[in-house]
């Protein structure tokens, strides 16, 4: 599989052979589907929690004897049916949302989507992307010959580097709908999250290396 090479103009400079192990994977939606929900429930954060009657203050003592006020029996006002007494059956920050994923499957599913890139004509090669300063608009400008197109808004891509590349990481971070990624970071949710994907050449490289150690 043949696919042309970009330079920073926009402008085709040789082509790169990506290996059908990698991007000619058959879809399967099922699969990508269950990593993708299974990978958000893990990165969900356990906020909400409200407090029973042993976490909230005050309450140590009966509010009233028991016998003899003519008013019903209490014996701390840190009850649930008191007004600033412990909340029942609330949300807890002990609940567990992680779901196992296995491993293969979950590289399979991230095969399987760069796959589908390919066919979608959503993936883009470049030489490189390094510019002498960390500069938005020398990163923008790049872009826009990518797209042929100066409408930041529709760029929506997640650009992939075989190595963390600070200038590139900085020259992109104020623009709207752009990721910068690690080639071994490369994941399903971000790859689902963004519409074109920018592989420099370089990673390429580094994706083929990882696919051989899984």
């Amino acid at each position: 599989m043949t696919i042309d090479v970009l330079d920073k103009k926009g402008e085709k400079n040789g082509t790169v052979d990506l290996p059908t192990g990698i991007f000619d994977v058959k879809f399967n939606s099922d699969l990508v589907h269950q990593i993708y929900v299974s990978m958000m429930s893990n990165r969900r954060k356990t906020i909400a929690h409200t407090k029973g009657r042993g976490e909230v203050s005050g309450g140590g003592k009966k509010p009233w004897k028991q016998k003899g006020t003519g008013r019903a029996r209490h014996g701390s006002i840190r009850s649930p049916i008191w007004k600033g007494g412990g909340v029942t059956f609330g949300p807890k920050k002990e609940r567990n949302f992680e779901k196992k994923i296995n491993r293969k499957m979950k590289h399979k599913a991230m095969l399987m989507v760069l796959s589908r890139k390919v066919k979608d004509n959503q993936l883009i090669i470049v030489d490189d992307l390094y510019t002498e300063k960390a500069k938005t608009k020398l990163m923008a400008n790049i872009f826009n010959a990518i797209f042929k197109s100066s409408k930041l808004l529709k760029y929506n891509a997640l650009v992939v580097t075989a190595m963390p590349d600070q200038t590139v990481i900085r020259s992109s971070k104020n623009l709207p709908k752009v990721q910068v990624l690690e080639a071994k970071n490369l994941n399903v949710i971000d790859l689902l999250d963004y519409k074109f994907l920018i592989l420099t050449k370089d990673s390429i490289e580094k994706l083929i290396n990882l696919n051989k150690e899984k």
